[in-house]
């Protein structure tokens, strides 16, 4: 009985030996194998691919010729400006144009009633009829006595008196005609006309208005204003500094290269400076107040948009053409204060370089330092160029847009 208890359990323990040993077996050669696929572990290592480095488009950066410019915010003016004033009395009888009307050179624009001034045109007429005929008998009673002046007849002092009666009656005939002269002015400033082309505003005064005529401002009414629209002014203000670096541009310059005067200008709304003018006018001093000085430049508006009042860019050359390297604003980033450069290296090694940059020109930023010609300047894939990481490169071309 002892001895079958006592053989069992060997029995199980043999048996559970037997297992196990499979076990051990198929556990070491998993782990042999596992090793294997491990990173270094036998020859399965040697058929795990390594990704390629990413592909970026490189570029040397544009080498041309560039003006350097000053920019400026300046206001536009109308050339010519006037108030439309009244210059005789009376009442207003017609007026001859829509408020907010282009007109032209010598358009009819008011009407004040012409009749009170058409009679004194009559009047001042008659008086030189009046006065020629004073004069006439005056010539003739003279001829008589320098007649009978030879046999004695007549004497000195009516001689004299006739004289004298001749002459008043020619000053008669020159005063009658300045009346005439004068009536017809009075009649002619009753129709009121455009001075010069331009955009007109409202009319300040009604049909049947009395108005006031006379020389001046305060005495007379004010009708209407009108401003010339073609061509057109933007006044600025140059800070010193700036005036100064204009001032050694033009000092600089040779009769073969004179220095250039023309100007630039953009409206708020535009991109670029797709306006070209001419600096005509900068003044004689320095204001010691702002320590500015005024200038101007001249456009043309030959479709009449730009409109007196409207503030405008203006871009100025302080520099003759000079050689300047150009990139896409796309390569550019930004880190913290600085603007960078992704260049490559001939290894293939991303190399940053921090640049000063400068204005657009015909679509592209100037580098003003920082760049070198012969450096390759990543211009496509900038996200995948890291400092310090390798690249592939495939050649690409930076290429000017039309002038701005």
């Amino acid at each position: 009985m002892s001895d079958t208890v006592h053989r069992r359990p060997l029995e199980k323990t043999v048996r559970l030996g037997l297992w196990i040993i499979p076990l051990v077996v198929i556990l070491a050669l998993l782990l042999t194998q596992g090793a294997k696929l491990l990173p270094g572990g036998g020859s399965a290592s040697a058929n795990v691919a390594t990704p390629p480095p990413p592909l970026v488009t490189v570029s040397p950066p544009l080498a041309t010729h560039a003006i350097t410019w000053t920019n400026f915010t300046g206001q536009f003016a109308a050339v010519d400006n006037v108030e439309i004033r009244a210059q005789v009395s009376g009442y207003l009888t017609e007026i001859h144009f829509t408020d907010g009307q282009i007109v032209h050179k010598g358009d009819l624009l008011f009407v004040i009633d012409p009749r009170p001034y058409q009679i004194q045109l009559q009047q001042a007429q008659a008086s030189v009829l009046t006065a020629k005929a004073q004069l006439a008998l005056a010539d003739k009673e003279l001829q008589r006595v320098r007649a009978l002046q030879n046999s004695g007849a007549v004497t000195v002092e009516q001689f004299d008196q006739r004289v004298q009666e001749q002459t008043a009656a020619q000053a008669a005939l020159d005063t009658a005609n300045a009346a005439v002269s004068a009536a017809e002015l009075n009649l002619e400033f009753c129709h009121i006309t455009a001075p010069f082309s331009g955009r007109i505003s409202s009319h300040r005064v009604s049909i049947g208005a009395l108005v006031s005529g006379g020389a001046s401002a305060a005495s007379s009414t004010l009708l209407t204003t009108l401003v010339s629209l073609d061509p057109i002014y933007l006044n600025f203000q140059m800070s010193e500094n700036d005036y100064l670096t204009y001032e050694h541009y033009v000092h600089s310059a040779s009769p073969s290269a004179p220095a250039s005067n023309t100007v630039q200008a953009a409206l708020s709304d535009e991109t670029g400076f797709p306006r070209t003018g001419t600096l005509d006018f900068v003044d004689n001093e320095i204001d010691p107040n702002s320590g500015t000085i005024q200038a101007r430049a001249s456009f043309p508006n030959h479709d009449l948009f730009i409109t007196p009042g409207e503030f405008g860019q203006l871009r100025m050359p302080v520099s003759s053409a000079q050689p300047v390297l150009l990139v896409p604003d796309t390569a550019l980033q930004a880190d913290q204060s600085n603007q960078v450069v992704m260049t490559v290296a001939p290894d293939g090694t991303v190399v940053p370089k921090i640049v000063q940059t400068g204005d657009m020109v015909d679509g592209l930023r100037e580098i003003q330092s920082g760049l070198s010609p012969n450096d390759k300047v990543v211009i496509n894939g900038l996200m995948r160029a890291y400092p310090g990481m390798k690249v592939s490169t495939e050649t690409g071309t930076i290429t000017a847009a039309a002038g701005d």
